[in-house]
């Protein structure tokens, strides 16, 4: 994955997502990296709703950090809505939760997850799980789609 590429890290817990900034620079990611506390903020980034605010910016990568249990817009609304529309279903969607269980894990799949990783309780292996996930981001033959521009899609036919 490129420097270019912007991490996006939807999580309404503060001391986790500062850990998971933390780690991902450990490991050598050196990628923007937004924050984003609610559903509904990552939902109005994405789409480019948001006026007064940050927006996403046009033929830009981005791969998306997503907790499950969110305020406002769950993660598994915020994943099959990012995945529905034809702009962002590239768009990679790894799933950072607590959340453990089979059927969500499955559900999450079913809907466009990239990759489901459940965060460990155990401060020490919450760091080392996301340190790995910092190197695997910090390949640089990892590569990251461009999220297009509606215009540009109107212009490819199938």
């Amino acid at each position: 994955m490129t420097d270019e590429t912007i991490i996006l890290i939807a999580e309404d817990d503060f001391g986790h997502y500062a850990l998971v900034k933390k780690n991902l620079w450990r490991s050598c990611v050196y990628s923007d990296i937004l924050h984003f506390k609610d559903g509904q903020e990552i939902l109005d980034f994405v789409f480019m709703r948001n006026s007064a605010g940050v927006r996403r910016q046009p033929n830009a990568s981005y791969v998306l950090l997503l907790d499950i249990r969110m305020p406002k817009v769950d993660g598994v609304e915020v994943l099959t809505q990012i995945k529905q529309d034809k702009d962002l279903k590239n768009m990679p969607v790894i799933i950072l939760t607590t959340t453990d269980d089979p059927q969500e894990v499955q559900r999450c799949y079913e809907r466009g997850a990239n990759l489901y990783i459940t965060k460990p309780t155990d401060y020490n292996a919450f760091m080392d799980t996301v340190e790995r996930l910092g190197h695997f981001l910090s390949i640089q033959s990892v590569k990251v789609p461009r999220v297009p521009m509606a215009s540009e899609m109107a212009g490819i036919s199938g």
